[in-house]
């Protein structure tokens, strides 16, 4: 009887120490999931606002800064920023992008309008309650908001200015645009070629275009210098071109005697200009660009009116203010 009774009890206490561990356990599962759900509820808090940036190339070093200066935001404001782009340049391509982004409905569109066919999205993106800004290539005649990036026809301009200053007023030229057909292009070198109106001792000889690739750029350069013997002088207006330029001068043993300038700071024009390659690069602001849209799309949801321009600075780098140049944007490259 006695062995009995000391079963019951060992056997009861087992069940209580069961009980209290159950209970223990359910309450440690319980706090466990409300942690989690509380994280769950924190991490996907979205933000009020949800932006789409349509660039021209995702793997190229300007449309990269643009798209970092865009991102940036997101640590300031209440926004989401969707980054997106053709891996090459490709209108076709961001047209589509550009439909998709007012099909999801979004809340703003930051867009490069590459030619004329980027018109009719706008508006009809503008007809659904989206804002638009255009960034690096405008389109003027559409019902966008605000354009933002360089005053292209100033670049050309100032690259007209430092070919004059860096050759004394003494140079046959040739360009390498890198489209007959985008509006940006078209600009620098209509600037480009008012600034050399009035020199009498510079002469531009051809016209030729890239579509904004090294290797057209490089072939195109080639013949020019092969067509056009007493060339001295090339200008690139995109940033390939100044890259296939020097190759090739390299390959018909010209570059010694050429001077060269291309646009943006790309690393390989960097060091291009370091070995003295190249002689002078156009800067642009891509960062300031992409950060600046966000704050602009801002401004413009908030009903505060803005001017239909806003203009990044461009400058020239040259050897002799490279090492000031790097000091001041050394964070960015």
């Amino acid at each position: 009887m006695l062995q009995k009774s000391i079963h019951y009890w060992i056997l009861l206490s087992l069940l209580v120490i069961a009980i209290v561990f159950s209970v223990f356990f359910y309450k440690l599962v319980q706090d466990y999931e409300h942690r989690i759900n509380d994280e769950i509820s924190i991490d996907f808090t979205l933000p009020t606002y949800h932006f789409v940036l349509i660039g021209e190339e995702m793997n190229h070093d300007y449309w990269r800064l643009v798209g970092e200066g865009a991102k940036q935001t997101e640590d300031h404001y209440d926004v989401f920023v969707e980054y997106k782009g053709p891996s090459r340049s490709n209108p076709d391509e961001q047209l589509k992008l550009l439909d998709m982004a007012i099909k999801a409905k979004v809340d703003g569109i930051i867009v490069q309008a590459l030619n004329e066919e980027f018109t009719p999205l706008i508006n009809r993106a503008v007809s659904e309650g989206i804002p638009v800004i255009t960034i690096d290539t405008d389109a003027p005649d559409s019902l966008r908001e605000v354009y933002i990036g360089t005053d292209n026809y100033v670049a050309g301009q100032l690259a007209g200015e430092a070919l004059i200053e860096d050759t004394n007023g003494y140079a046959t030229v040739g360009i390498i645009t890198g489209s007959f057909e985008n509006a940006h292009h078209q600009l620098r070198v209509q600037g480009f070629q008012d600034a050399l109106e009035d020199v009498e001792g510079i002469n531009v000889v051809a016209v030729e275009e890239s579509n904004i690739t090294r290797v057209e750029a490089e072939e195109k350069a080639y013949t020019m210098l092969s067509e056009h013997g007493d060339i001295t002088a090339m200008i690139g207006t995109s940033s390939w071109d100044g890259i296939g330029i020097v190759a090739a001068a390299k390959k018909l043993n010209k570059l010694d005697d050429l001077y060269v300038m291309t646009f943006d700071p790309l690393e390989e024009n960097i060091q291009l200009l370091e070995t003295g390659e190249l002689d002078a690069i156009i800067e642009q602001q891509p960062f300031e660009m992409g950060y600046k849209s966000i704050e602009i799309m801002l401004e413009i949801i908030a009903g505060n009116r803005m001017e239909d321009m806003f203009h990044t600075d461009a400058s020239i780098i040259r050897l002799g203010n490279l090492d000031s140049w790097k000091s001041e944007t050394g964070d960015l490259l």
